[in-house]
């Protein structure tokens, strides 16, 4: 038994380089690729600037080459966004050739989101076979975090890229022991550092563990062969981390997101360790005590709540039956068996990824699943062409009928938490998952047409719920800092959901004319607490303005003692009130800097109003 799962493929796995591809592929492949570039690309535009954080930096870097170096959020480089700059450099780029507007920020974004499903298909399909690569690329197209990650213009879709590419890479490397394709592989998951720093790392455990155990060379090569894979993954973002340490302060913005203006500290901190523990000084909350907090309850069953089950978790199940049920039908395999080490890829992949933001106490949102969608992505095709093949056994059978019922369960509770959307959707997919599963569990389809017909019913119905959710989000608009997948009940409540944190506003026409006023006697033509204001007057300016305290507004910089001089130096026009995140002075409290100056600009300047908005003239 464990032997022969896929004793009865359609065609024999092709020989690296060398692949056999059957009449229909290419025109199924280019079906799936066109049609996940309109539901990437339709209506792209109705999100406008999206997250109008980093819209704002990419206008910021369309005027100067050191806020595109840095990440700066203003082109006057007073402060960095709050993670490093390479998924700001994707937009940057198209900004600079097509002009800055929603549709160079986002185009970008969705075209690495079809690139990423090429991508997982030709990986998954490089060992299995062309129906295996297509289902993966399927379900990762219409995962709903997937469909709203590649429409906006947060780092994720950058990140994702990348990390399907490193897992093509060492999918390479495995077949020949490739020291170049392993080499490619930390390259890869160095630069998506630059996109999301320690997140990129999350692969990095499974994938040495399973090059280490399968990789068909003796283990000394193994081990120094990983060894320069770990140099050219350093080195990869370590050059643009060293430049940034090691270029003064005075010379370069100050690191948003740190404490004490370190790239470092940033890395390790806001952006690292403190994403696991809650220990993050200057963030927006943290994940509380007691299991619970501002981001919601941790454990095993996170991935399945209400905040998070219909972004991502529609196959989970189904994915994690798939994983245990093969790994034990194979378990006397071979060491060097590359099918098995494909699987394990992915699956470390899966369950590393899964459990970290299970159990994460730190910021985290719904969104960042989209870097499960890959994995469970390829486990489901891998799995359901393998044990459909094998069906005959019972074994493989069982595994598929179970991962088939399971699926249709859940997909049944998770449109159930929307009643009243598409009612009918959740009777059909329960209905027609649970036929297809006691049609597969009672014995093996041998007819050719009723195989079909099974199939097909079973890939419909395990699709129907998420490319819906998918199709759902697609047609909406998403802005702000939290955007969120799937039908209006299923996001977050209140005005705009929580997509609205960090919502850049429109400043009325007559206060862009004040500050466009003499703009160029001054470095920053406005400055205000936090970039929930700062985005809006930036994009609706094209000119640049001081976020003081960065992202969150809790930044120590400037110091009051520094904004009095730049504002004795006439470098600030006017102090806009009215963008703290919460509270006197932001959410840093009021022995914040933000507070400080706050206080300090009321007292000593008079308040005007334009277009609404209460403004100091300070310059």
């Amino acid at each position: 038994m464990s032997t022969q799962i896929a004793e009865r493929p359609a065609q024999t796995p092709p020989a690296p380089g060398a692949p056999h591809r059957p009449r229909w592929e290419r025109p199924s492949l280019a079906v799936l690729l066109a049609s996940t570039a309109v539901l990437y690309l339709w209506g792209l535009g109705a999100s406008g600037w999206a997250n109008g954080f980093y819209s704002a930096a990419v206008q910021a870097a369309s005027h100067s080459w050191k806020a595109f170096f840095f990440g700066s959020f203003d082109s006057s480089n007073f402060i960095t966004v709050d993670k490093p700059p390479a998924s700001l450099w994707v937009m940057d780029v198209s900004a600079r050739i097509f002009g800055v507007s929603s549709w160079s920020i986002l185009v970008p974004e969705a075209l690495m989101g079809v690139a990423s499903v090429a991508l997982l298909y030709a990986t998954v399909r490089r060992r299995f076979s062309p129906v295996a690569g297509l289902i993966a690329g399927a379900v990762l197209a219409t995962t709903p975090a997937a469909a709203l990650m590649f429409r906006f213009n947060n780092p994720d879709a950058l990140l994702t890229l990348l990390l399907v590419g490193a897992a093509y890479a060492m999918v390479r490397a495995l077949e020949l022991a490739g020291t170049r394709w392993l080499i490619v592989a930390g390259g890869l998951i160095g630069f998506a550092f630059l996109a999301k720093m320690l997140q990129a790392f999350l692969v990095v455990p499974g994938f040495a563990a399973v090059y280490l155990f399968a990789a068909p060379t003796p283990l000394a090569r193994r081990c120094r062969q990983l060894a320069l894979a770990g140099v050219a993954m350093v080195a990869s973002f370590g050059w643009w981390v060293a430049v940034v340490a090691l270029t003064p302060a005075s010379g370069r913005p100050y690191i948003g997101g740190s404490q004490h203006n370190s790239v470092i500290e940033l890395i390790l901190g806001y952006n690292g360790f403190g994403r696991l523990t809650g220990n993050e000084t200057g963030s927006v909350g943290g994940g509380g005590r007691g299991g619970t907090g501002m981001w919601g309850p941790t454990g095993i069953t996170r991935l399945f709540n209400s905040d998070f089950g219909g972004q991502v978790s529609w196959l989970l199940p189904a994915a994690l039956v798939f994983l245990a049920g093969l790994l034990y039908l194979v378990r006397r395999r071979p060491r060097t068996d590359e099918r098995r080490a494909q699987l394990l890829l992915w699956g470390s992949w899966l369950v590393v990824t899964g459990l970290t933001f299970s159990l994460a106490k730190g910021i985290i949102h719904p969104y960042y699943v989209i870097a499960l969608a890959p994995a469970v992505g390829a486990v489901i095709g891998i799995g359901a062409d393998v044990t459909w093949r094998a069906r005959h056994r019972l074994a493989p059978r069982l595994i598929l009928a179970g991962a088939v019922a399971v699926t249709a369960w859940w997909s049944w509770t998770l449109l159930d938490r929307t009643p009243t959307w598409q009612p009918w959707l959740r009777t059909l997919v329960l209905f027609g998952g649970l036929l297809v599963a006691i049609a597969i569990g009672i014995g093996d389809i041998r007819h050719r047409q009723l195989a079909v017909g099974v199939a097909g019913v079973g890939l419909v119905t395990a699709l129907a719920g998420p490319t819906a959710y998918a199709v759902e989000t697609a047609a909406g608009s998403h802005t702000g800092a939290i955007p969120s997948a799937g039908p209006a009940g299923q996001r977050f409540p209140g005005p705009g959901g929580r997509g609205g944190l960090l919502d850049s506003s429109t400043p009325s026409s007559d206060l862009v004319a004040a500050l466009r006023s003499n703009a160029s006697h001054y470095r920053w033509v406005a400055a205000t607490i936090g970039s929930n204001n700062a985005a809006g007057l930036q994009l609706g300016t094209d000119l640049p303005v001081m976020s003081i305290g960065g992202f969150n507004g809790t930044d120590p910089t400037p110091t009051l003692a520094e904004f009095q001089k730049l504002v004795a130096a006439g470098d600030v026009h006017y102090f806009i009130a009215g963008g703290r995140m919460g509270g006197p002075g932001g959410l840093g409290g009021p022995a914040s800097t933000s507070s400080a100056i706050t206080a300090w600009v009321e007292t000593n300047f008079t308040a005007i109003n334009i277009g609404g908005m209460v403004v100091y003239d300070v310059g």
